[in-house]
C-alpha cells in the first residue's frame, strides 16, 4: 500500500490518499480540494472521514461530485471488519476527541489512521463539542490492546508507532 499525505487548510489537517492496485481510499479531505484533486492518480473507491469536525470533512462535497464516490463514516460503517474495492481494514470506535471518532486499522500493513484521537506526543482535545473524557479513557484502554508495532497517521502533525506513544498514553489515563 502507498501512502500520500496532503497537508490541507489553516489548521494544517492531515489528508491521506492510501493507494491499493488500481484504487485509492481519500481518508479525512478537510480543505484545499484541488490540493488533493492534483494528488489521485487511481480511481477512487470511497472517500473516509475520521469524524466530522470541519477540518476534516471541508473538501468533501467537491471531491464527491468530481468522482462520484461514496462517503464512509461511523454512520455506514459498523465496528469490526470492512471492505471497500481492494481495501480490508478493521473499523474501531474511539470516541473521546468526538462522539463520532473512528480510527482505520489496516492490520496486513501494521497502520492505524486515529485522526484526532492520538497525536504524536499527545491526544485530541476533549472540550470540544462531543468530546468526552470518560469516552476518551475507554478507547485508549481499547487501542492499547493491539500490537505495539502499529504505525499511527494522525489528523495532524507527524507519523508516529503506537510503541512510542504508550507512555503518553498511560500518563493520560492516570489524568483524565
Amino acid at each position: 500500500m502507498n501512502i500520500k499525505t496532503i497537508v490541507v487548510g489553516p489548521l494544517q489537517t492531515n489528508c491521506y490518499i492510501i493507494e491499493k492496485g488500481d484504487y485509492c481510499l481519500i481518508i479525512d479531505p478537510g480543505a484545499e480540494e484541488d490540493k488533493i484533486i492534483e494528488n489521485i492518480t487511481r480511481k477512487v473507491a470511497g472517500i473516509v472521514t475520521t469524524h466530522g469536525h470541519d477540518d476534516h470533512v471541508g473538501a468533501i462535497n467537491p471531491l464527491i461530485m468530481k468522482y462520484g464516490a461514496r462517503l464512509y463514516n461511523m454512520n455506514n460503517m459498523p465496528e469490526g471488519s470492512f471492505t471497500i474495492e481492494n481495501f480490508t481494514f478493521k473499523v474501531i470506535y474511539t470516541p473521546g476527541h468526538m462522539n463520532d471518532e473512528i480510527t482505520l486499522y489496516f492490520e496486513e500493513d501494521k497502520i492505524m489512521f486515529v485522526g484526532d484521537f492520538i497525536f504524536k506526543g499527545s491526544i485530541g482535545r476533549m472540550d470540544l463539542p462531543g468530546g468526552s473524557t470518560f469516552d476518551m479513557r475507554l478507547s485508549i484502554k481499547k487501542i492499547l490492546e493491539y500490537p505495539k508495532d502499529i504505525t499511527l497517521y494522525p489528523g495532524h502533525y507527524g507519523v508516529t508507532t503506537l510503541e512510542n506513544e504508550v507512555p503518553t498514553l498511560g500518563y493520560y489515563l492516570n489524568i483524565i
